[in-house]
């Protein structure tokens, strides 16, 4: 895969690139990254990329031109049929499907780092395919949105993890929290490793684990179970819980 990120701040992605999984998938498991400066763009001999919005308002709109001619020669340089991804608060909300659709889909992907009041909207019209969100909140410009984006997809593609089952056994995957981790010693003053951990029985071991993850989705996301409804077994753990929940609070009350 190839990512090609159309940035006034290329600096910002250097810095971030020689580290962890990130590094992996472009420096050593053959995908690749391009940093295209977007000022190299510009049709004046100052380099210039934005201009006052037309009606009046607020900060500046970077414009059309050199957006444009900076998607197509990231085009050129693309497989065809290469995906671009503006980020922006009107997008969709970045989520793990995401990632993997963008991972497993074999396209290469052009990202539009936005700045200032936002882009000229005949971009986003012409040449836009997916506008994304990381969240509620505005951020200053869109770079840190694709070194989150970047990160997201790296780990999830051929040959970066050490351990193929670690990108499949995590938060959201399949719309459930990750399950608690421990790791040595067993005891840690009065913390001490739960004793299924250590039974040795893989199958109660992984029953514990999918209970776990069902009661912290329930407590803390429990807008992930009205996405992802409960299979039969879940809604039968869910239950349980909730009954034995109940029958805790009833002893304290009492």
């Amino acid at each position: 895969m190839k990512i090609s990120v159309i940035t006034l701040f290329p600096e910002m992605f250097t810095g971030a690139m020689p580290w962890g999984v990130t590094s992996r998938a472009f420096a050593e498991c053959g995908h690749e990254i391009s940093l295209i400066q977007l000022r190299d763009f510009a049709t004046d001999r100052h380099g210039t990329v934005d201009d006052r919005p037309y009606g009046g308002g607020p900060g500046m709109l970077l414009k059309a031109e050199p957006l444009l001619a900076a998607i197509g020669a990231a085009k050129r340089a693309s497989k065809p049929g290469a995906k671009v991804i503006f980020f922006s608060p009107s997008g969709e909300v970045l989520k793990q499907q995401h990632l993997e659709a963008f991972s497993s889909e074999g396209s290469d992907l052009i990202l539009i780092c936005g700045r200032y009041e936002g882009i000229d909207q005949r971009v986003i019209d012409a040449a836009v395919d997916v506008e994304i969100s990381l969240g509620d909140f505005v951020l200053s410009g869109g770079e840190l949105a694709a070194l989150t984006l970047m990160d997201g997809i790296a780990r999830l593609l051929p040959g970066v993890l050490g351990d193929a089952l670690s990108a499949e056994d995590e938060s959201f995957v399949d719309g459930r929290l990750e399950y608690p981790q421990y790791t040595r010693p067993e005891r840690i003053g009065d913390l001490v490793v739960p004793e299924v951990l250590l039974s040795g029985d893989h199958r109660l071991i992984d029953a514990w684990r999918r209970s776990e993850a069902l009661a912290k989705t329930e407590q803390r996301r429990p807008d992930l179970l009205t996405a992802y409804p409960p299979n039969e077994a879940e809604a039968l753990a869910l239950k349980h819980m909730k009954t034995v929940a109940k029958t805790l609070e009833a002893g304290k009350k009492d």
